[in-house]
């Protein structure tokens, strides 16, 4: 059976050793970069691998871009090719922050071509709490090949965005908390506020209080409501910088919203030309 949403604790262990299935640590703190990898060694799920958002799963920042462009696609495919995986491979990602980067790890994933890949539903957390062993050995796993297929229809530009919601067709899901889209707060990003337009969905809500995913049905519920009527092709989904829209991205897909979309650049790059409106709730 292949996973391509998410896969539960118990579904994982009897993959475990299984040389058709990779897993990937995906832990990261925006507010220290290194975090994410020192808990990697104090202990992951056995066999698995660590990605780090800004050295895997993004390329380098400029003075245009948002905080976490989207990686080269070749170089991601070198590195998950030297990770073992491939097209064939059930590839399993988790984090410790409500699935947010490990969510990435499954878009850019797709975005690549990969089609089996699954995000552990309540994180590492929800492994520690089924009894499962955690492993300090770096994990060496034999590279393969793995040729990118990227597919430009499943993200937009800023210009895409600027284009799409000046001719009113475009339904722009902010997935940051409601301080942050109101303007009230801004811990991170130089400018409050958000892009004119765009609608308060926080990634947070598609969880329950375990950190794990909410049914199907309730996801349903909540985005039928928000999506209304609109083409799936029409949402596109930001943030502050491309990686916690990937939640809602994924909860979309749970739900039964095939093939909503990203604006990678997000908030971080909406921002860096002063010509672009900014909207508070203040």
């Amino acid at each position: 059976m292949a996973y391509t949403t998410l896969i539960t604790v118990e579904q994982l262990v009897p993959l475990l050793g299984d040389p058709q299935t990779v897993v990937v640590d995906c832990r990261f703190s925006l507010a220290d970069p290194a975090a994410g990898e020192q808990q990697y060694a104090e202990g992951h799920v056995p066999g698995a691998v660590y990605a780090h958002l800004d050295r895997d799963l993004s390329s380098a920042a400029t003075e245009t871009s948002g905080r976490h462009p989207l990686p080269v696609p070749a170089e991601l495919a070198a590195t998950l090719a030297n990770w073992g995986i491939d097209a064939s491979k059930q590839v399993v990602a988790y984090d410790e922050s409500g699935s947010a980067f490990a969510a990435r790890f499954w878009w850019v994933a797709k975005w690549l071509g990969l089609k089996n890949v699954a995000v552990l539903d309540g994180g590492l957390a929800a492994w520690k709490a089924a009894g499962q062993p955690v492993s300090t050995e770096v994990s060496k796993l034999t590279p393969t090949t793995f040729t990118p297929e990227p597919n430009r229809s499943m993200w937009l530009s800023t210009d895409d965005v600027q284009a799409g919601l000046a001719s009113g067709e475009m339904l722009l899901v902010d997935a940051r908390g409601a301080t942050r889209y109101s303007g009230e707060e801004e811990p991170i990003d130089p400018v409050a506020g958000h892009v004119p337009g765009a609608v308060n969905r926080s990634q947070v809500e598609n969880l329950n209080e375990a950190g794990e995913f909410r049914s199907p049905a309730e996801l349903a519920e909540r985005f039928d409501e928000l999506i209304g009527n609109r083409e799936t092709g029409s949402v596109v989904h930001m943030c502050g910088s491309g990686v916690t829209a990937c939640v809602n991205l994924l909860a979309c897909e749970l739900a039964g919203h095939h093939g909503t979309k990203l604006y990678p650049g997000s908030w971080s790059e909406w921002i860096r030309d002063s010509k672009r409106g900014v909207a508070t709730n203040c």
